[in-house]
């Protein structure tokens, strides 16, 4: 049975339409007149996890202008919780727990390490693994799927050409074994969480062929764009530079306009999730906005 869902604002602005998702329970369809800065439930959290540190030797590789050649620096690499009445949703799973404990690793351009587990910090506010309900990736990169196997019990919301590209693509391997028996959502479009506007998933294709990023209207502190790795660093987003190894340089513009069309219509706090700055500002656990 399909459902099709639609927040009416969001779909306006990002001309995306309505999602799909796939289960056996009644259809139904929810209102799309909803305006998305006007909701938000009331006891919405947002909490902010610290999911590895990433080194890199060389930017050359995320920016196709060429502009970054030779420049070196670090990437903080974050995972979000967000808690709602109907449900807690974890988005990203950052680098691999086996990191934890261990000496930093190289791989490429890049040198990971990793001093706390999801599950050691979730720890901090009374959770396990087990007390969430939905998870949800950005896209399928390592750096974003590495502690999958902690959230077995979880169901999986996921944009249908990300599920293609991580099954029937050069992206099959390893690293996705992890999410092959999870109960999953499947999803076109844009995608209304929890069916009240306050958390959605939107879709912003081009780092990979079904690359999302999520708002969460936040009912204090005001609708929060979490970037996935739409934008990887601050200079990114001013630059509006795309990395060389993005699945389609073109879709990644489209997606960048329509994200900053909504970021300037919400007047939303942009976080992108790979910079140290916007993430220094958010509360360190157990703290979180609301």
């Amino acid at each position: 049975m399909i459902k099709l869902f639609c927040v009416g604002l969001v779909l306006s602005l990002l001309m995306f339409g309505c999602s799909e998702r796939e289960q056996g329970a009644p259809e139904q369809t929810r209102s799309n007149e909803t305006a998305v800065e006007r909701v938000g439930a009331p006891s919405l959290k947002l909490y902010t996890f610290d999911c590895g540190n990433i080194e890199v030797s060389d930017f050359d590789a995320f920016s196709s202008s060429g502009d970054y050649a030779g420049q070196g620096g670090k990437l903080v690499n974050t995972c979000y919780l967000i808690r709602h009445p109907e449900g807690d949703l974890i988005w990203d799973l950052g680098l691999p727990n086996t990191l934890v404990g261990s000496d930093p690793q190289v791989d490429g351009i890049f040198t990971l390490s990793l001093e706390s587990s999801l599950s050691d910090q979730l720890a901090l506010i009374g959770l396990s693994a087990a007390d969430i309900e939905f998870l949800s990736i950005s896209h399928s990169h390592f750096d974003h799927t590495g502690q999958a196997a902690l959230f077995s019990s979880a169901e999986w919301l996921v944009h249908e050409d990300e599920l293609e590209h991580m099954f029937g693509g050069e992206e099959a391997g390893a690293q996705n074994v992890a999410f092959t028996e999870l109960e999953k959502v499947i999803f076109s479009e844009n995608y209304d969480v929890f069916g009240d506007g306050s958390v959605v998933i939107l879709e912003m294709p081009g780092h990979t062929p079904g690359h999302t990023a999520l708002l969460a209207n936040l009912f204090e502190s005001g609708p929060v764009l979490l970037s996935g790795d739409l934008y990887h660093r601050a200079a990114s987003r001013e630059l509006a530079r795309v990395p060389r190894f993005n699945s389609d340089e073109a879709q990644t513009r489209v997606s960048m306009a329509a994200f900053e069309r909504l970021a300037k219509k919400l007047g939303a706090r942009v976080i992108i999730q790979h910079e140290a700055l916007d993430v220094s500002a958010l509360p360190e656990l157990p703290g979180f906005l609301n």
